[in-house]
């Protein structure tokens, strides 16, 4: 039996009605079940499932987190969940069966969190569209023709599709907020090191991945920050502190704030007129709810910094294969994985190390930059994409690109390999090129679902903070949730009990 008014709930909205037994957790678990069915044949989202164990666990005695009961999904990606598979949409990975959890996964258990099932993600989290060869395309629940984002494509047609209000993700190079913008969620990458990447990594791509969560309302994530940020024993470095738990920013005006915008591109070249419709209609509103705007960007060598990231998202990639290997007890061979990760790794092992020290020399310096520039504004706003979201597809490569990288396997020369990074730079991030900056610098931003096109997709807009300072975005994104509330928008392919 479906439990009446479901859609509306957010995962507090849910984990309330279990504390106060008007709904059994087992009833959540069963509902999720029959949703991720009803959807799965046509969206593609989840790629693992863990029934048994959720009914298990429903069944009771339950964790005393404040999300106690509440059912949830995991990204197959950016942590391990302890006896399940983790593949991170790689062939190469296939059978292999973590013994462990993260500490991040250690977290959501504590909380009170239910794991139903792992949601689908591209090739080892490289791409902005959820589209591998091991599983095949996800799609978006606003329209099935189109892509949900990537990297945490699955967590957010999920999410969307109201199989759960909430879901896990991780942002390398914008894996949390591309797909917020596309699938019309609201989405926060966390500041450098606010919560855990451990115990089996010390930073994921040089500390560019965050982990946090696509949600449909700003109090879940902010709930959800308080319950996983925090140092973990060993790790590399630590967030700013904060001044009081997340939850008690929503609802708390946030003054008059001052807040740069652009409608340009910050990676790329060009944006598409919805996409700077969806800036300025974002400006005039907070303009609206009495915030200072002012047309400004920051001021960085794009060639450099693109490249900077590519050296480095190649470097790590590299890595993995490595590690890869190291499971398999045999190398990663180029059918092992698609074209485009063999070449990112045979890119990463053709680096120098004074090389890669020079893209960290860059990356910093942009983080210098953009601490200057928010010594000015307390905010920047853009687009969260470039272009509205894609239809599946129509970024693979096509037969003449897979045929050079397959050349480059036979010729694994350092100077083809630098003419890619290089035309990786002028064409990859096209699309997308708004998020990665702020993985580089380390500063938290979120992409909020205000606008939506006259095709019916979501655009999202993008604010980034100064670094530590996720309090100011978290009370603007509840401003904003109440001034042009997003929740109850439906997209076209809904799951149902």
């Amino acid at each position: 039996m479906a439990i009446q008014g479901y859609d509306a709930f957010d995962a507090t909205d849910l984990a309330g009605l279990v504390r106060t037994k008007q709904v059994h957790p087992s009833e959540l678990v069963e509902e999720v079940i029959t949703r991720i069915e009803s959807i799965n044949p046509r969206l593609n989202a989840v790629v693992h499932t863990m029934y048994e164990k959720a009914r298990k666990a429903a069944a009771g005695p339950l964790p005393e987190g404040p999300f106690a009961g509440v059912p949830f999904l995991v990204k197959d990606l950016d942590g391990y969940v302890k006896d399940e598979p983790f593949t991170a949409g790689c062939r190469a990975l296939v059978g292999f069966v973590p013994d462990h959890d993260a500490e991040l996964i250690t977290r959501y258990r504590r909380a009170g969190l239910n794991f139903v099932a792992k949601t689908s993600t591209p090739e080892l989290g490289i791409l902005g569209v959820t589209e591998s060869a091991l599983r095949g395309p996800t799609r978006s629940p606003w329209n099935p023709e189109h892509t949900p984002g990537g990297s945490s494509g699955g967590s957010a047609v999920c999410v969307a599709a109201r199989v759960v209000p909430m879901a896990h993700g991780g942002d390398g190079g914008g894996s949390i907020r591309i797909p917020a913008s596309a699938c019309g969620l609201f989405g926060l990458k966390p500041t450098r090191a606010r919560n855990p990447v451990g115990p089996d990594s010390g930073e994921g791509w040089n500390g560019f991945v965050q982990q946090h969560v696509l949600t449909r309302s700003v109090r879940d994530s902010a709930a959800m920050l308080d319950v996983t940020h925090g140092t973990e024993p060993g790790a590399p470095y630590v967030a700013p502190p904060v001044a009081r738990p997340f939850l008690q920013e929503v609802g708390v005006p946030p003054g008059r704030l001052r807040i740069a915008f652009s409608t340009r591109s910050l990676l790329g070249q060009d944006v598409h007129p919805d996409c700077v419709a969806a800036v300025q209609d974002a400006a005039k509103l907070c303009q609206e709810l009495g915030h200072e705007l002012v047309e400004d960007a920051p001021v960085f060598p794009r060639d450099e910094l693109v490249r900077a990231y590519f050296v480095v998202v190649s470097a790590s990639v590299a890595y993995f294969l490595k590690i890869i290997g190291e499971y398999r007890r045999r190398p990663v061979e180029p059918g092992d994985v698609e074209p485009a990760t063999w070449a990112l790794g045979q890119l990463g092992n053709a680096l120098s190390a004074s090389e890669f020290q020079a893209a960290r020399e860059a990356i910093h310096a942009a983080g210098r930059i953009t601490a200057a520039f928010h010594s000015r504004y307390d905010l920047f706003l853009d687009s969260t994409l470039a272009y509205p979201p894609v239809r599946v597809g129509e970024l693979a490569l096509k037969p003449l690109e897979v045929a050079a990288l397959t050349a480059l396997r036979k010729l694994p020369l350092k100077p083809l390999f630098m003419k890619l990074i290089d035309e990786l730079g002028a064409n990859a991030l096209e699309r997308t090129p708004n998020t990665q900056l702020f993985n580089m610098t380390g500063q938290p931003a979120m992409s909020v679902p205000l606008y939506w096109n006259a095709a019916g997709l979501p655009i999202g807009v993008q604010f980034a903070a100064r670094f530590g300072d996720e309090a100011t975005l978290i009370r603007l994104a509840s401003q904003l949730e109440q001034a042009r509330p997003w929740k109850d928008r439906q997209p076209l392919v809904k799951s149902r009990a």
